[in-house]
């Protein structure tokens, strides 16, 4: 005969292999999965220094050129530059996530990775284009 099961109040502590806290940095996909979560903070930053601008610009002219000539600092240009570079990564990585986020099928076959992307930067083109030529014009 079989004793009896013995039930504990907790879980038993299950063995845990130690791991690096630097583990993300083994890996090229890991390093990219851990650079991406980091490029909001610098989203973040575009989307403050916009809500300041709007706000200067509210403010009236004075305050508005005030607010330029601060953008014309080194700081701020360096950290422009910076979060332009990590902006750039993030809408490029994201875009190339879309086809395994979203896998479409039509007829019971999987649409090839490129397809599904491909709209992405055709639209992201367009709208820069679109952009540059309305600041541009004149």
């Amino acid at each position: 005969m079989k004793p009896p099961p013995v039930y504990t109040e907790y879980h038993p502590k299950w063995y845990r292999t130690r791991v690096s806290t630097y583990w993300w940095s083994r890996s090229w996909a890991y390093l990219k999965f851990i650079l991406r979560e980091l490029t909001s903070i610098f989203v973040a930053y575009f989307v403050v220094i916009t809500l300041l601008q709007i706000r200067a610009l509210k403010q009236g002219p004075q305050s508005y050129a005030q607010f330029q000539e601060w953008l014309r600092m080194p700081l701020p240009v360096v950290l422009n530059a910076v979060s332009l570079l990590f902006v750039l990564f993030h809408t490029i990585t994201w875009f190339n996530l879309a086809p395994r986020a979203m896998p479409v099928r039509i007829g019971g076959k999987r649409i090839a990775d490129p397809w599904i992307a491909a709209p992405n930067y055709v639209a992201w083109l367009a709208i820069s284009v679109l952009v540059a030529w309305l600041l541009l014009r004149g």
